[in-house]
């Protein structure tokens, strides 16, 4: 009963703002699906990544809380992904038909397409772009490689997934913006050193007391300690 009354409270919330799936090139000519959930009078935009296995469905029930925060947010599935929340993943799915690589590393072109459609076609004031899991990690690296592109990251529960030693370390000893990381509670082995080499005066991590979840689902209500990863996302928002 309670997975019923929390599915029909996601859906009720989400039609609440204007969503539509929308496609866009990756920068190898594979077609990026995505979802769009706009916010009346915003000029900020937070872009959305989603952790292994999973797809865009994996910010159904976060996306539209953000909107009522004043940001529009994209959701986008990338090429190594799977499904959850009913919500297949396109991108993937197009990658695997084509012949193309699905590996972790190989969606980080996926992430610079990402931005740069938002860039082109929303011209917005301010651009945050937020992971969960593996793609964490790599928008880490993204705001490291490109340090003027982007004005802030959420990493929900990074680390150095790519078999490449300090891949994403040696690219976050260059990011400028604020930063916010969080995992779960046992995870912080896991980043603590990509957070260490990160010279920005702005950045904040968070562990919860509980438990807490892995990836960007710690934002969801059905877990009781996700209150508290609210607070401190919106208090790092605030600071952005």
């Amino acid at each position: 009963m309670k997975s019923i009354l929390t599915a029909v409270i996601v859906f009720l919330t989400v039609s609440l703002y204007a969503q539509k799936t929308i496609d866009f090139p990756s920068k190898d000519g594979l077609t990026i699906t995505a979802d769009m959930y706009e916010a009346k009078k915003s000029s900020q935009f937070i872009i959305l990544f989603h952790q292994a296995g999973w797809s865009r469905g994996e910010y159904l029930e976060i996306a539209p809380k953000l909107n009522s925060l004043g940001y529009h947010c994209m959701a986008v599935d990338q090429r190594s992904g799977g499904a959850v929340n009913g919500v297949e993943n396109k991108t993937k799915a197009l990658a695997k038909k084509e012949g193309k690589q699905t590996e972790f590393v190989d969606a980080f072109q996926d992430i610079e397409a990402a931005v740069d459609y938002v860039k082109k076609t929303y011209d917005p004031e301010k651009i945050i772009i937020w992971g969960s899991s593996y793609s964490s990690a790599l928008v880490l690296k993204y705001a490291g490689d490109n340090p003027d592109a982007v004005n802030g990251v959420l990493s929900f529960a990074p680390g150095e997934y790519f078999g490449k030693k300090n891949f994403i370390t040696s690219s976050a000893a260059n990011i400028k913006v604020p930063v916010f990381i969080t995992s779960a509670k046992n995870e912080k082995k896991n980043w603590s050193g990509i957070y260490e080499a990160i010279p920005s005066g702005k950045k904040q991590f968070f562990l919860p007391e509980t438990k807490g979840n892995h990836g960007s689902r710690a934002l969801w209500d059905k877990f009781s300690d996700s209150e508290s990863y609210w607070n401190e996302v919106k208090g790092f928002l605030k600071t952005i």
